[in-house]
Formats: structure tokens, C-alpha cells, sequence
């Protein structure tokens, strides 16, 4: 399917809003890891509040890599001329100042730290800012964007608790290994193309993780297997030949972040919110079908 070419499609295009169904179930997993996963407001308001970031922050990753884009994706928004450079920068920064005060709100409202959501948030922010502004000549890029996946955990726990407990701490590494695989990939994605191949043994630490889990949560086993029958689905994208399609892998890896999520709260036993997190990965798929996921 072809993604929309009007307006507001551009927007979406911008915000790769396709991806943000792995937004939501980080949400749900950082809550369930501090032990605050219930039916509340808060979820939804976490959710649209980390959603405001991930679309600022890929707002600000098109407008500072407009120059590149113009010789290696002409076609993006800002070098085709669809969006000013100016406005794409002022939408970006102020969604992260929008994402930190939502933020703090919620932890008001949960009497939880409000200096440290606000704090965690910034960091979150800065990492974004950093990572938009350097990854592509930086080859410590896919360890920053795994970080800002980490702060995306340790912000929403401090929203609901004044202390980061163990599991989050533990989840938050597992997503930051899979996000490390993930982003080393995606910085070939233009050049359909692998340099090296270690930097995706990453990808494996999360289900080594999970494996540990399994054996003292049954019900972990059956998003285990789901989370490592997709991602081996997905690289097999990347192995070498005339099939190699690096953009193919990439946008399942996306998804594939929704799985990791659904048996880091299988975890804690909270099997519906498990389920909800592992249907955000078909949801990510269907939505890449309408708006690129990169």
C-alpha cells in the first residue's frame, strides 16, 4: 500500500506514527515491571505523552539530517519541499518540552517524584536531541538510541514510583540490547548493506533474558517463542545475497520491540497486558503498510 501523499500525510510520514504501537507497550511494560500496570487513566495519559516524544524526536531526525536526505533520500519531506526545515525543528522541540510536562503531571497526580520524572524526562529529551543531531557520523549511534528506548522505562516508573525497582532496571537492558542490534542495521538501511555482522549479536541478549524468566514464569514461554520466532524471521532479511532487503528487516525489528515488551509483563503475570503488548506488534505491521515505518 502506498503511503499517503497529502498533507497531513507528510505529518505522519515526519513522525513514522506507524511505529508508535511499540511506544504504547513500552509504556505498558514499564509500568508492569514498577508494578503499576492497572486499568487507570494514567496508562493512557503515559501513552499519549511518550507518543508526543517519539513523533518529536522523529521530527527533529528528518530536520537535522535534511542536508544528507537531499543527496541520499530526496524524497523526504523537508529536501522535497513539502515542509519548511524551520517548522519541522519548532514542532520537534516542542513536543519533547510537551512530552516532559505531561510527564511530571502524571507523577503529580500519583503522588510519585515529580523531580524525578521531570529529570528522567529531560534526560530522555537530551538523549533524543543527541542522537538526532550526531548518529550518522557516530559509530556509538545504536547505543544512544538504544538509551533513548531506556529512558522511555526508567521516566515512566519514576512517574508512578520513587525508586527504580530491579525488573525495570533488567527489562530496560534487554530492550536496550535489542534496540543496540536494531539501530546498527538501520544505519545501513540506505545502503541495503552490512559492514559487520557482530553488532547483531545483540539481538540475542533479550531472548537469553527471557530464557531466564521462562524458567521461573511458565507464562512467559509462549511469548518467548513468539518474540524469538519473529526476530529470527526478521533477520533473515539481512543475510547476504541478492535477497538481502536491510529495510524489511528493520521495520520487523520495530515490531518486534512489542513483542519484548509482551514477555518482560508476562513476566509479572499480568497475562492480558501481556497479550495487549504482543498485539501492538501486528498493529505496528499493519500501520507500516500505510506510513513508513522508516
Amino acid at each position: 500500500m502506498n503511503p499517503p501523499s497529502s498533507k497531513l500525510g507528510v505529518w505522519l510520514r515526519l513522525g513514522r506514527v506507524s511505529n508508535l504501537p511499540t511506544v504504547w507497550s513500552n509504556v505498558l511494560a514499564a509500568l508492569a515491571l514498577a508494578g503499576g500496570l492497572t486499568p487507570e487513566p494514567r496508562v493512557l495519559a503515559l501513552a499519549f505523552a511518550f507518543s508526543v516524544f517519539y513523533v518529536g524526536g522523529m521530527y527533529l531526525n528528518d530536520a537535522f539530517d535534511r542536508h544528507i536526505d537531499a543527496v541520499e533520500r530526496p524524497t523526504r519531506p523537508i529536501p522535497s519541499g513539502q515542509v519548511s526545515a524551520a517548522i519541522v525543528f519548532g514542532i520537534g522541540f516542542g513536543a519533547l518540552a510537551l512530552g516532559t510536562l505531561l510527564t511530571a503531571l502524571v507523577a503529580q497526580r500519583t503522588s510519585a517524584s515529580v523531580v524525578r520524572a521531570t529529570a528522567s524526562s529531560l534526560v530522555l529529551a537530551a538523549c533524543i536531541v543527541f542522537y538526532d543531531a550526531y548518529h550518522k557520523k557516530n559509530p556509538l549511534s545504536p547505543l544512544v538510541m538504544g538509551a533513548c528506548r531506556v529512558m522511555i522505562y526508567v521516566a515512566v516508573a519514576y512517574s508512578v514510583s520513587d525508586h527504580l525497582a530491579l525488573p525495570v532496571l533488567l527489562g530496560a537492558a534487554a530492550l536496550w540490547c535489542h534496540l543496540i542490534g536494531l539501530t546498527y542495521a538501520a544505519k545501513q538501511e540506505a545502503f541495503n548493506k552490512l559492514t559487520s555482522v557482530w553488532p547483531l549479536a545483540f539481538l540475542a541478549l533479550p531472548a537469553l533474558y527471557g530464557l531466564v524468566l521462562a524458567l521461573q514464569r511458565p507464562l512467559v514461554w509462549p511469548f518467548l517463542a513468539l518474540f524469538v520466532g519473529w526476530t529470527f524471521y526478521a533477520t533473515h532479511f539481512l543475510r547476504q545475497g541478492p535477497t538481502r532487503a536491510v529495510p524489511q528487516a528493520v521495520v520487523r525489528l520495530i515490531a518486534a520491540i512489542s513483542l519484548l515488551d509482551a514477555l518482560l509483563i508476562a513476566s509479572t503475570s499480568a497475562w492480558v497486558g501481556a497479550a495487549i503488548a504482543a498485539s501492538m506488534c501486528a498493529l505496528t505491521r499493519l500501520f507500516q503498510r500505510v506510513v513508513p515505518g522508516t
